[in-house]
């Protein structure tokens, strides 16, 4: 029985960074942390992948790719731990539907551009946070060790990347007060 009370709360823990996450993707994706970009009030979108937006100075921006895959890896984590019965096929499909959302919730909301290629990026961290998860899971021989693992790692980067974003937003609050 203490087993099965110690698994219902490490899933609502991993619910909860679950939560925390996705408020703090839509916040960091849509809302672009509420900085204003010369082109709020346009509306962009490419089709065309791995194009132009990813070229700056006539090179490719390789760290916009990197952190479009970074972010949406914790994604697949998650899904890979809470929605188990879920295909491979639905939990990329997950992916690209969050990605697709953010982007269009973009290009509405005359905040960014809706770009395919962040879509396939976003996709593809999604995949790559699921391959994570089930070599880990591999590795514990043990789903539950794997999530405790996660929660772990999860809490702590969860606490960090919030206190750091809750740091920019104040210290940008203040800096507009002088």
């Amino acid at each position: 029985m203490n087993s099965q009370k110690n698994n219902t709360l490490t899933n609502k823990l991993t619910t909860l960074l679950l939560t925390i996450y996705s408020a703090v993707l839509f916040w960091i994706i849509v809302l672009k942390l509420n900085i204003s970009f010369t082109y709020k009030g346009t509306r962009n979108v490419n089709f065309i992948p791995f194009r132009e937006p990813l070229l700056y100075n006539g090179r490719i921006d390789y760290n916009e790719i990197f952190l479009n895959i970074l972010i949406f890896m914790p994604l697949g984590l998650y899904v890979g731990i809470l929605f188990k019965k879920l295909t491979t096929a639905r939990k990329v499909s997950s992916f690209f539907l969050v990605s697709l959302f953010c982007e269009v919730c973009q290009f509405v909301l005359k905040i960014g551009a809706f770009d395919i290629t962040d879509i396939i990026n976003n996709t593809f961290g999604g995949i790559i946070g699921l391959i994570l998860y089930k070599g880990l899971e591999k590795a514990f021989n043990s789903p539950v060790k794997a999530q405790k693992l996660i929660n772990i790692i999860a809490t702590i980067g969860t606490i960090l990347i919030v206190a750091t974003l809750l740091y920019l937003k104040i210290n940008r609050l203040l800096m507009f007060r002088k």
